[in-house]
């Protein structure tokens, strides 16, 4: 198994003045330890299930690219981009770049996204649900389209792109891992199977909603014709190494039973990861006890 970091609050003293220093600590501190990935939230506005929408929040490609400068080892993604804020052409021509500048250490996250209040408040059209999938389906493709090297035209009923022109290309092969975020068994769980590389699902469900939700991806797997085996199951958690809180032991406890639900790479947010010492006792106590989980 992998451990993977998702850096979800900035709220650090003395912000907003300590907050490149202390994220640039953070990503070394992660990469030295030995983590598998860094990831932050695509969000322009905190989430409500962390903190409170006006605490700071970092652009997500800007972070990564900062953080792409301090790291040598740690793959970098967004845990991840709503398909409504970017252009598809322009978002798979950044994630490009993330992966040329890191030496290809880049994963493109992608969702449907859902929160509406920063779409809105920074004028970002929000269309329905339906329609989102509809654009995600489409970005996926251009996606594809743009990583195998073929400058040609693409037509959707959402996007039209008249040259799929990327140059320089993507360093990782045959492109930067893409991972669908989310557990919706009907349309999410279906793209995954059909053009991603990971998928993304949450932890806080437990080893039973785990094995129910990679059943059902390995049925639409099936029904597609892709090999289920090739692609990467991925969950978020939360992790608080602290006295009172949890231990180490009780970490890799936790990444034996997901593990044993399927789980190939666990991504912590840490609500302490300014404090520095939890990453260095994940590095020591809990990356090496689970490497063959």
């Amino acid at each position: 198994m992998k451990i993977g970091l998702q850096i979800s609050r900035f709220t650090w003293p003395e912000a907003p003045g300590s907050i490149g220093p202390k994220f640039a600590e953070i990503g070394r501190t992660a990469d030295e330890a030995g983590f598998a990935s860094i990831w932050v939230m695509d969000h322009f506005f905190q989430i409500e299930v962390v903190g409170e929408a006006e605490e700071p929040m970092l652009e997500g490609y800007s972070a990564l690219s900062y953080l792409a400068g301090v790291t040598e080892r740690a793959k970098l993604g967004t845990l991840v981009t709503g398909v409504q804020y970017r252009h598809p052409g322009i978002l798979i021509k950044t994630a490009t770049t993330l992966d040329v500048l890191s030496g290809g250490r880049a994963y493109l996250g992608i969702g449907a996204g859902w929160y509406e209040r920063e779409s809105r408040g920074l004028g970002v059209p929000f269309p329905s649900t339906g329609e989102r999938f509809e654009r995600l389906e489409e970005t996926l493709r251009i996606a594809h389209q743009m990583w195998s090297g073929k400058a040609a035209p693409f037509e959707g009923e959402h996007y039209r792109l008249e040259e799929t022109l990327n140059s320089p290309p993507a360093l990782s092969e045959p492109h930067p891992p893409i991972m669908v975020g989310g557990s919706g068994e009907r349309k999410t769980l279906r793209l995954v199977a059909q053009y991603a590389d990971a998928c993304n699902l949450f932890a806080y469900g437990g080893p039973q909603t785990i094995r129910h939700k990679l059943d059902v991806l390995k049925g639409h797997c099936e029904d597609v014709g892709r090999d289920y085996d090739e692609i990467e199951k991925t969950a978020l958690g939360t992790v608080e190494l602290a006295p009172g809180a949890m231990s180490a032991d009780q970490v890799v406890d936790m990444c034996r039973e997901l593990g044993d639900a399927g789980i190939e790479h666990l991504i912590f947010n840490m609500p302490n990861v300014q404090d520095i010492e939890p990453l260095k006792t994940l590095g020591r106590e809990v990356i090496p006890a689970v490497a063959d989980f």
